[in-house]
């Protein structure tokens, strides 16, 4: 795609990325068979063909309107249409370049900026989980369309305490811990009997994904290197990884390397950190799982959009389930978002309603005993409204030896 970029981004470390990244594009269509949202919505502009278009005549000079902001307000950033491109076209960094320009040009509406705020402080803040404790007791007199959206507690094992040779670093998340302190807790078990050592680093918080998400750019940046900070002290000790049981988390921060490309004082940092940063699925991959014993299930696996498009990890849970014993069900459109993405399901909660609704379907189809996936957002999302409980894989795993 030819583009001429406008003088306020032609020569910055942005405008170079977006301007490779638009010439990439060949303007096929192939993206918008797989765009969830086009195929719910039937707009060309709701596919990434259109807001391609939109984001280049926007870093050209044109004037964005309130219309553009929607457009690319409504994309799940899934990245369903970087696997299908042909052209191998970075949709998903051009997406961020371009939502962080139209927050510069476009003024939301005070309700939004407020919502906005608000939510980009809430999911951090130790309000978070009280309130969320307050909703969990009062579940049992809640009206059930309540109800569901409020996760029953998760209790956690108890943490290993033994030390490895092998040591790697656990993020542990914002809301994770409070919305299912169990993921981490399981992953830091099963490792301990793999002879690796978690550890977590508590100066490192939310991995920035929710201020990127939110369009506050310059604050996910602090963010990201606040936890650089918090790291490198323990990768210059010798801690081989760092370990995400949130794919998210994961895909975020396997992103830091890009996000911080033109911040002389962190670039080389971030990208190393982002070269160290494995799913946990990677890690156990390559271990010897010989010595598990699991009682076997019938499971519908869900292939979080952030693991199998984003980290292109796709089959990788599949095969440590299998290898393991665990009979997995056909699950049909398995490359289509279930519409949590982060906090849309609450800024776009009627396309976020609707994608569930079928990913459920899908998911229940051939009668699973358990769903399972690799990312919060996605469990939580799935399980308001499933009959089927949803659960990371991870504590599947976490079962006594014999």
């Amino acid at each position: 795609m030819q583009t001429q970029l406008a003088d306020f981004i032609k020569d910055t470390h942005q405008g170079r990325e977006a301007e490779q990244i638009l010439r990439a594009c060949v303007h096929c269509g192939f993206c918008n068979a797989t765009c969830p949202t086009y195929q719910l919505l039937g707009d060309e502009l709701d596919g990434p063909r259109g807001r391609i278009y939109l984001m280049k005549q926007m870093l050209e000079g044109h004037t964005p309107t309130g219309k553009t902001l929607s457009h690319l307000d409504r994309c799940l950033t899934c990245r369903s249409c970087e696997t299908t491109c042909p052209s191998g076209v970075r949709y998903g960094r051009l997406v961020e370049i371009g939502r962080e320009v139209i927050e510069q040009q476009v003024q939301r509406s005070l309700s939004e900026r407020l919502l906005r705020g608000a939510l980009r402080r809430f999911l951090r803040s130790p309000l978070f989980g009280m309130s969320l404790a307050l909703g969990r007791l009062a579940r049992p007199v809640l009206p059930a369309s309540l109800r569901r959206r409020v996760p029953e507690s998760r209790p956690a094992p108890r943490r290993p305490g033994r030390q490895h040779a092998r040591r790697m670093l656990l993020l542990e998340g914002c809301v994770q811990p409070a919305l299912s302190p169990d993921i981490n807790a399981s992953a830091a078990r099963v490792l301990d009997r793999l002879g690796i050592e978690l550890v977590s680093v508590p100066a490192a918080g939310c991995c920035g994904a929710i201020d990127q998400h939110l369009g506050a750019f310059e604050a996910a940046r602090a963010q990201i290197r606040r936890n650089i900070d918090a790291w490198w002290p323990q990768v210059q000790a010798g801690a081989e990884a760092i370990v995400m049981t949130a794919s998210g988390c994961g895909a975020q921060v396997k992103d830091y390397g890009a996000l911080l490309a033109d911040d002389p004082a962190y670039a080389e940092k971030a990208a190393h950190i982002a070269a160290l940063t494995r799913d946990l699925s990677q890690v156990l991959a390559e271990a010897d799982l010989s010595g598990f014993r699991v009682t076997r299930k019938r499971i519908a696996f869900h292939p979080p959009c952030t693991l199998q498009h984003g980290q292109k990890l796709r089959g990788v849970v599949e095969g440590i389930l299998t290898r393991l014993g665990f009979e997995l069900v056909p699950v049909a459109d398995s490359h289509l978002c279930c519409g949590s993405a982060g906090t849309y399901s609450i800024l776009q909660g009627d396309i976020a309603g609707r994608l569930r609704e079928d990913k459920l379907n899908k998911l229940q189809a051939n009668g699973p005993e358990l769903i399972a996936t690799a990312n919060i957002g996605c469990q939580t999302h799935l399980a308001s409204g499933s009959d089927v409980p949803v659960v990371h894989w991870i504590t599947l795993l976490d079962q006594p030896a014999n």
